[in-house]
Formats: structure tokens, C-alpha cells, sequence
């Protein structure tokens, strides 16, 4: 039996979330009114600025065992943002603050500006049931 290799390292997957983000913030920005897919929109991208934060600190693991200190830590300041602007989406997300989701979508964006996703990317539509899922994870916690 051969060994199995993952391809899929954790800045691989931290730039699929980008991605994933930039394409939901620009669907949210097209969004006119308050809907399921709304809902959805602002759920996926406070879950995926939560994931980024995770894929983060994974990150940072190896180099701290091999005494990189300086290099992880400045890599954390780096992506600090995505905690703080994560956990604030999500809680303007599950009161409904509408105004205040679109502000902190634009704020991503503009964090987020050197992510290029061509207008025929194949990620499809990640965020599909992303609403219901915090919910139920909310449910689950309480």
C-alpha cells in the first residue's frame, strides 16, 4: 500500500477561503434587499474569517517548534483581523444588523483587494446553508 499524500496544505486552503470571501462579498454588495441568500452571505463569510484565523494559527505551529518566534508572531499580526472582524460579523449577523455587516463586508473587502477571482471562477456557491448551519451550531452550544 503506497503512502497518501495530501496536496492540500493549509496556505492552500487559507487562499481558497479568500477566494471564497471576495466572491461572497460581491454577491452580498449586489444584494438590494434582506433575503435567505443575504442571510447566507454574511454566515459564510463570518465562518470563513474564523477558518482563516484557524488555518492561521496551523500555520504557525512548525515554526515555533523550530524557534521561528519573530516569523510566527508577525505572521499572527498579520491576520489578527480576521479574528476580531470575524467574531464581530458574526454577532452582527445573528442580531441582524444589517448596517453593520455591510459596513465590515466592506472593510474585508478592502483588506482583501489583492485576492484576484476571475468573473468565471468554479467555486460555485459556497455559502448555500450557511445560515441554517450557524444557527443549528448556535442551538447545539446554548
Amino acid at each position: 500500500m503506497s503512502r497518501i499524500i495530501s496536496t492540500d496544505n493549509v496556505g492552500t486552503e487559507r487562499n481558497r477561503l479568500l477566494k471564497a470571501i471576495v466572491i461572497s462579498i460581491r454577491e452580498l454588495m449586489k444584494q438590494s434587499t434582506v433575503d435567505a441568500t443575504t442571510k447566507d452571505l454574511a454566515a459564510f463569510i463570518s465562518n470563513a474569517l474564523l477558518a482563516v484565523h484557524e488555518t492561521v494559527e496551523r500555520s504557525v505551529i512548525p515554526w515555533e517548534k523550530r524557534d521561528y518566534w519573530v516569523k510566527a508572531d508577525k505572521f499572527r499580526l498579520e491576520w489578527a483581523w480576521t479574528k476580531e472582524i470575524g467574531d464581530e460579523m458574526l454577532a452582527a449577523t445573528l442580531d441582524q444588523d444589517w448596517t453593520t455587516v455591510a459596513l465590515l463586508s466592506a472593510s474585508v473587502g478592502q483588506r482583501l483587494k489583492k485576492v484576484t477571482v476571475s468573473d468565471r471562477h468554479r467555486m460555485g456557491t459556497p455559502w448555500i446553508g450557511a445560515w441554517d448551519l450557524m444557527i443549528s451550531q448556535r442551538m447545539k452550544t446554548e
